[in-house]
């Protein structure tokens, strides 16, 4: 069953070629292939803005269990780098109730990705939390960042 949370925790293995295409760096690009795992899921997603938000609060959900099950050999941190099931639930949060074309797909995926690795007062708050609670909400709330960023600029796009 272990393999079945890992693979689901590190987006079906995805996180482990960086350190098989770069030798010298220890993880580099996990994160980044993980949320470019976010774009698929949001393209499948339901149209229906009510069903996408239930939608991405199951994936919360099980975001954060697949975080309490998975386990790493050797690795005693909270956050291991593999896991990107995180970054999924992220950028699933910066594309909610957006329109799924590529400037928009483009816009959250930067926005989110920036946000991720800067970790603002908002996101590092859950990034201190050391369960899997805090593993997950520290990539949703980037996203909801982005998402509020990018809703900001069509409403200002609207009006101008």
């Amino acid at each position: 069953m272990q393999l079945v949370w890992r693979a689901l925790a590190t987006g079906l293995f995805i996180s482990y070629l960086p350190t098989k295409v770069i030798k010298f760096k220890k993880n580099t690009g996990a994160g980044f292939l993980g949320t470019l795992w976010g774009i698929p899921l949001v393209l499948i997603a339901p149209q229906d803005p009510v069903l996408y938000l239930l939608y991405m609060l199951l994936f919360w959900v099980l975001a954060v269990w697949v975080c309490k099950k998975v386990k790493f050999k050797g690795y005693t941190g909270h956050d291991n780098p593999k896991i990107v099931i995180d970054e999924m639930a992220g950028y699933v949060t910066a594309m909610a109730f957006l329109p799924r074309t590529w400037p928009y797909l483009v816009a959250a995926f930067v926005l989110f990705r920036t946000f991720d690795t800067l970790k603002p007062s908002f996101v590092k708050t859950f990034d201190r939390l050391e369960n899997a609670f805090g593993i997950v909400f520290d990539d949703v709330s980037a996203g909801l960042l982005a998402n509020i960023l990018i809703q900001i600029c069509i409403i200002f796009l609207r009006q101008g």
